[in-house]
């Protein structure tokens, strides 16, 4: 029997029943926990839509601390997990110091020395952006099985708008305040039938009330006061008033004006208003008032006072205007110099400054030769002189006709109340015309007085040696008049010929001479090649040499191009050459020159009698002569020749010895441009 009770089939049908009931509970178990689920996201969802309508009406933001890894989460208005931060990248929303100050909190919940904690923090400033202010709410959120904390919630909340609101209901409370407790103002309060109940000390002053329990007996209405007797209380809402009052006018008893003295006229204004209460019956009357009487005729007064202002204003603008349109016309600038800051100013306007210079560009304005004296008046005003500083310069500035300014200062010291210097002030005129006046009156002047020397020096010159040459002429010519042997005739004319041209040559000199005396020459550069001029100024010089003299030209230079005054410097070696010329009656006479560092040295060296040491000396003076009393040439050669070297610059030397002959050396300063020497030195005789 028990053998067919375990028998395999029997078996196997049991286990297949056993998985059939198995099955069947599983799915039933697990269609109940379906359900459920459903249920409970259902009534998520549901919570969250709530908690996502609170926190978006609340201003309220939601995040987790996690402290095992120091990180930040933010959750969403739905309560899921949006953004990670790191503690750095968290505290670039707010505030380094406030982000600090939360930090140590959650630091000391860590350490279990606080429960929660509540912050207001700011956020970071932007540019552009307003900084929010929020107050946070940190507490423990969860914790592990040995009670370490997993995570902490912070709400945040945004309370921006909600401190704003609060800060301007306190000014708004403050500016209340401040009116109301203000004691500045007259205040009275009348009841509902118009009787005076209350009164402050302000308004007692301003109606001249003896003292406050003198008005308060229920005797004083407002229909009798001049100020509102207009006003009908059953109309009446707020209402601002400005009232003149007369008080001649209201003498009778009912205004009982005697009892506060009040004469005269009142300036007054004031507010009123009404006090009603819910069904709207009037339960007082308001007012605060202030008297404007001596407001308003100080106002009078100066208006008054703004009219002649005014007109003094105009007077001394157009005064103003006058002097500076007189600066202008006559070119005079207004000058302060101010000692502390070493500074000058100058205008041709009283109003503005138009130029300001330190004292080193005050300096550099004179030219080379006013700059010491500039610095002198500098020096003596910062010493705060007490003398008076006049000046007159010439500066390096130039005005439209390319002249250099003149300016003349005329200044004084300004003391202050306690006799100390403080600035300088006077004018600086322009004194360009008038210097340019003198200076061309001092040009007319010195050519009228080198005229009359130039008329002076020929009529001397003329008269101490022009006589010998024209005595000679009319002396033979009184021959031809005279008994005579006509073979004699041709030598009276060749006497007067001779003796005519030496005077021709002697007033050409002497004209030429007092040329030179007046200043009438002039040098004038230009660049030569002197290698090509200087041999034709010999051979003119001595053209009429004796036949038995050799004459000899050393020309070192292929080429020399220098720049010097050609037609002086040719005279002078023309001159040179006569006269030795004139003093050789043989041997020779040997001509050279050189360029040597900027200078040219010419050398004319003759063979001829030479001169007398005593004479030697003064050899250029005017009609020198020698020991046979015989002068050189017209005895205004050498003078004209030592007038022209010195007038362009250079220096004359002679040397001589009686019977040998003299040799004269010239030297020039000039300018080389180009120069080439050469190889074999051409002499030309």
């Amino acid at each position: 029997m028990m053998q067919q009770l375990f028998d395999f089939d029997h078996l196997l049908a049991y286990l297949t029943a056993a998985l059939l009931i198995s099955a069947f509970v599983l799915l039933f178990y697990n269609r109940i926990f379906l359900f459920r689920e459903k249920d409970q996201h259902s009534n998520s969802l549901t919570q969250n839509k709530r908690l996502a309508l609170v926190l978006q009406t609340g201003n309220l933001k939601l995040w987790l601390y996690i402290p095992p890894t120091r990180h930040y989460i933010t959750l969403s208005e739905e309560g899921k997990y949006s953004e990670e931060y790191n503690p750095v990248e968290f505290s670039n929303f707010f505030d380094r110091n406030d982000f600090d100050i939360l930090q140590r909190d959650i630091f000391d919940m860590c350490d279990g020395k606080r429960e929660m904690t509540e912050v207001r923090m700011k956020s970071k400033e932007k540019e552009g952006e307003q900084q929010r202010l929020y107050e946070i709410k940190v507490s423990i959120n969860q914790r592990d099985e040995k009670g370490h904390i997993l995570s902490m919630l912070g709400i945040q909340h945004d309370i921006t708008d909600k401190q704003e609101r609060m800060q301007s209901a306190n000014k708004l409370l403050m500016r209340y305040h401040t009116v109301f407790n203000s004691a500045l103002v007259d205040m009275i309060y009348y009841d509902n039938n118009g009787v005076l109940r209350d009164i402050n000390e302000k308004a007692c002053a301003a109606f001249n009330v003896p003292n406050r329990e003198f008005v308060m007996n229920g005797d004083f209405l407002l229909e009798n006061n001049p100020m509102f007797e207009n006003i009908d209380l059953d109309r009446l809402e707020n209402t601002r008033t400005s009232s003149i009052v007369d008080f001649k006018d209201y003498q009778d008893d009912r205004y009982r004006l005697d009892d506060f003295e009040l004469s005269g006229k009142m300036y007054y204004e004031s507010t009123i208003n009404p006090i009603r209460n819910e069904d709207g019956e009037l339960t007082g009357v308001y007012m605060a008032g202030r008297e404007i009487t001596e407001m308003v005729e100080s106002f009078h007064h100066l208006q008054n006072s703004v009219k002649h202002l005014q007109i003094a204003n105009k007077n001394i603008h157009d005064y103003i205007n006058n002097i500076n349109y007189a600066l202008r016309v006559s070119d005079v600038r207004l000058v302060n110099y101010y000692p502390d800051t070493c500074t000058l100013e100058m205008s041709t306007n009283i109003n503005e400054t138009q130029l300001r210079l330190t004292q080193l560009r005050c300096i550099r304005i004179g030219t080379e030769p006013f700059r010491k004296q500039i610095s002198c008046a500098l020096n003596r005003m910062d010493r705060r002189s007490a003398s008076p500083i006049e000046l007159s310069i010439e500066t390096v500035i130039r005005d439209k006709q390319k002249r250099q300014i003149w300016l003349m200062f005329n200044m004084i010291p300004i003391k202050n109340s306690e006799g100390y210097v403080e600035r300088y002030f006077g004018m600086c005129r322009n004194m360009t015309d008038l210097v340019e006046t003198e200076q061309q009156l001092a040009v007319e002047t010195k050519k009228a007085q080198e005229t009359e020397l130039l008329k002076q020096s020929f009529l001397t010159n003329m008269s101490y040696e022009i006589r010998t040459p024209l005595n000679t002429v009319v002396g033979f010519a009184e021959l031809f008049e005279a008994e005579h042997d006509v073979a004699d005739e041709p030598i009276f004319v060749e006497e007067i010929k001779r003796n005519s041209n030496s005077l021709l040559q002697l007033v050409n000199d002497i004209l030429y001479l007092s040329r030179l005396d007046a200043n009438m020459i002039e040098s004038n550069k230009s660049d030569v090649d002197f290698s090509l001029i200087f041999d034709g100024h010999c051979q003119l010089g001595w053209s009429g040499v004796n036949p038995e003299v050799k004459t000899i030209v050393e020309n070192p230079y292929e080429h020399l191009i220098v720049n010097i005054d050609q037609e002086n410097l040719g005279k002078v070696i023309e001159k040179l050459c006569n006269n030795a010329a004139h003093f050789t009656k043989s041997g020779s006479i040997r001509t050279k020159y050189e360029y040597r560092h900027g200078e040219l040295t010419i050398s004319i060296e003759d063979t001829g009698s030479g001169i007398d040491e005593d004479v030697l000396p003064h050899i250029f003076n005017r009609f020198e002569r020698n020991y046979k009393m015989e002068k050189y040439g017209t005895g205004l050669d050498l003078p004209i020749v030592q007038a022209l070297v010195n007038l362009m610059g250079g220096s004359i030397e002679m040397q001589s010895e009686k019977g040998k002959g003299t040799t004269a050396w010239v030297t020039i300063p000039c300018e080389s441009k180009s120069m080439e020497k050469r190889r074999d030195i051409i002499v030309q005789q």
